[in-house]
């Protein structure tokens, strides 16, 4: 299995190497109130505190309840930012590389964004992606948790730039994110795991997943 941290570096790398010293710096500018934000994960979500239940669409459209998902057993929850995002693709797809042990140890996985159900179609295609993904317009959801942040407006011109229309991914055009973080959340609706990071160039590695769920009861 390849790690997952030498491909998120080489897409900073690249990114360094080849846009204009402006937008890095306001890119840059913009991780840095995150991270400020988030210097400690929130309260809500420290292990072994209880996991908020979700009611949220899929990519088809069809409402996903967590409280359906535990009673099969435990939940491994992923949050990423959206398809525009490329450290994010490139997470999801590691966790697919996965997704077949996972599975075999008994756990359900999704992932979540704000982004609306049919731009998740789209992540679900273009990354082959066997589980699912879920909207959680509005991040609504992700405010329970605590995990949501604005973006600085002067990010806006960058993303007008690169392509990213927010406003049609997202439904909104309220520029929140939320920090992409991972959660298991064992049978009975407890956090027992997660990796939270303020800087979204950081991700789990699929094999430190294995290893929480190794661990579980």
């Amino acid at each position: 299995m390849s790690t997952l941290a030498p491909q998120l570096d080489a897409i900073t790398q690249n990114l360094t190497a080849t846009a204009p010293e402006s937008v890095v710096e306001t890119i840059s500018a913009a991780r840095l109130v995150a991270e400020s934000k988030f210097a400690n994960p929130p309260e809500t979500i420290r292990a072994n505190s209880s996991f908020p239940p979700f009611v949220l669409p899929n990519a088809k459209n069809e409402l996903v309840s967590s409280k359906n998902l535990l009673s099969k057993g435990p939940l491994l929850v992923t949050f990423y930012r959206g398809s525009w995002c490329p450290y994010c693709n490139i997470a999801l797809r590691a966790l697919q590389q996965s997704l077949e042990e996972i599975h075999a140890k008994g756990v359900e996985l999704v992932a979540i964004s704000p982004m609306l159900p049919d731009a998740s179609l789209s992540t679900q295609e273009k990354n082959e992606l066997n589980f699912e993904v879920l909207s959680d317009v509005g991040n609504e959801f992700a405010k329970k948790l605590g995990i949501v942040w604005t973006q600085p407006d002067e990010i806006r011109q960058v993303q007008k730039a690169f392509g990213h229309d927010m406003k049609k991914l997202n439904g909104d055009a309220s520029n929140e994110l939320p920090v992409p973080a991972t959660f298991l959340i064992g049978a009975d609706g407890l956090v027992k795991n997660l990796f939270f990071e303020a800087d979204y160039r950081k991700r789990i590695e699929p094999s430190e997943v294995l290893e929480w769920i190794e661990k579980l009861e």
